[in-house]
């Protein structure tokens, strides 16, 4: 197939995989670091996906709302064949609680341990809630300093849980690409059970340095296209003022990638991930039929 070929088919099947929805006025956690001024519609986000040709979109549960999901399920309920979700839950979530998420189009988990106590995810509270996730095809997002997050990755691969490393990864801005917890994220990438999201690369870089450049090439070359997802990030949570969707996607689109690696981080990889090709509720599947082919 011809680039142009595969650049069009990219535009009508376009995933963006990392996007926050919510408004003022909303229950917040105590536990929160941010408190939003300001309303991240889902109307206007659904502008925005229809003014960059993108067809489909991921909403996570955002940090400042804890386990509240019900504004979530709210958005995803507005278009099921267009919208997944990822929540957020504690770990002694009811079987019948992730089915009912599940039912309405949530396919993971978001663990965003910023700023948080690092949990041990080998300890038997957590148990339960993996083996309900890997019931469901779940996977866990999980959101982490590139420093901290080997021993939790292993932990989860040795769940059995499918994991996905949110914003290259978090390595600290002054090291980059040389961030010790970075190199080491680029070796679970023979594990084929782990897949990176190429977002939100000004929460981990210095303005005006090559890192996305340099980072999207070791990701590809140790992870392949199949294991990496574009999101916008949007809103843009304090960072409003320095980035805007369109910046966000052409970050990606002015690497100058093959048009096969793009069409797979933008496409195929999330829309096969995510199980938009299943009806909602009917998405576990997809995730299975992933992970035999990484086996």
């Amino acid at each position: 197939m011809s680039t142009p070929a595969l650049l069009a088919q990219s535009h009508l099947c376009r995933v963006d995989t990392h996007a926050h929805v919510f408004q003022r006025g909303l229950p917040l956690t105590d536990s929160r670091r941010y408190t939003p001024d300001y309303d991240a519609a889902l109307d206007t986000y659904l502008q925005l996906l229809n003014t960059h040709d993108i067809g489909r979109a991921v909403l996570v549960q955002p940090s400042f709302l804890g386990t509240d999901n019900r504004y979530l399920l709210q958005a995803l309920s507005r278009d099921m064949h267009r919208l997944r979700g990822v929540a957020v839950v504690t770990p002694d979530v009811s079987e019948e609680e992730l089915a009912a998420l599940h039912a309405r189009g949530v396919t993971g988990i978001r663990l965003n341990l910023i700023g948080q106590a690092l949990p041990d995810l080998g300890t038997k509270s957590w148990t339960p809630l993996f083996d309900r996730l890997s019931r469901l095809g779940w996977h866990v997002e999980l959101h982490r300093n590139a420093q901290d997050l080997a021993p939790m990755l292993d932990r989860l691969l040795e769940a059995g849980i499918p994991v996905v490393v949110d914003h290259f990864g978090r390595p600290d801005p002054e090291k980059g690409i040389h961030d010790p917890g970075f190199r080491t994220l680029l070796g679970y990438g023979r594990t084929g059970r782990v897949w990176v999201k190429v977002s939100g690369a000004y929460r981990c870089a210095i303005p005006g340095s090559d890192f996305v450049r340099e980072a999207t090439s070791l990701l590809v070359e140790h992870f392949v296209a199949e294991r990496l997802m574009w999101g916008s990030d949007w809103p843009h949570t304090q960072h409003e003022q320095v980035m805007n969707y369109g910046e966000s996607l052409s970050t990606l689109l002015e690497l100058g990638l093959d048009a096969t690696v793009t069409d797979a981080i933008l496409c195929t990889t999330p829309a096969s991930f995510y199980g938009f090709e299943q009806e909602p509720g009917n998405h576990a599947a997809s995730t299975t039929t992933i992970l035999q082919r990484a086996s």
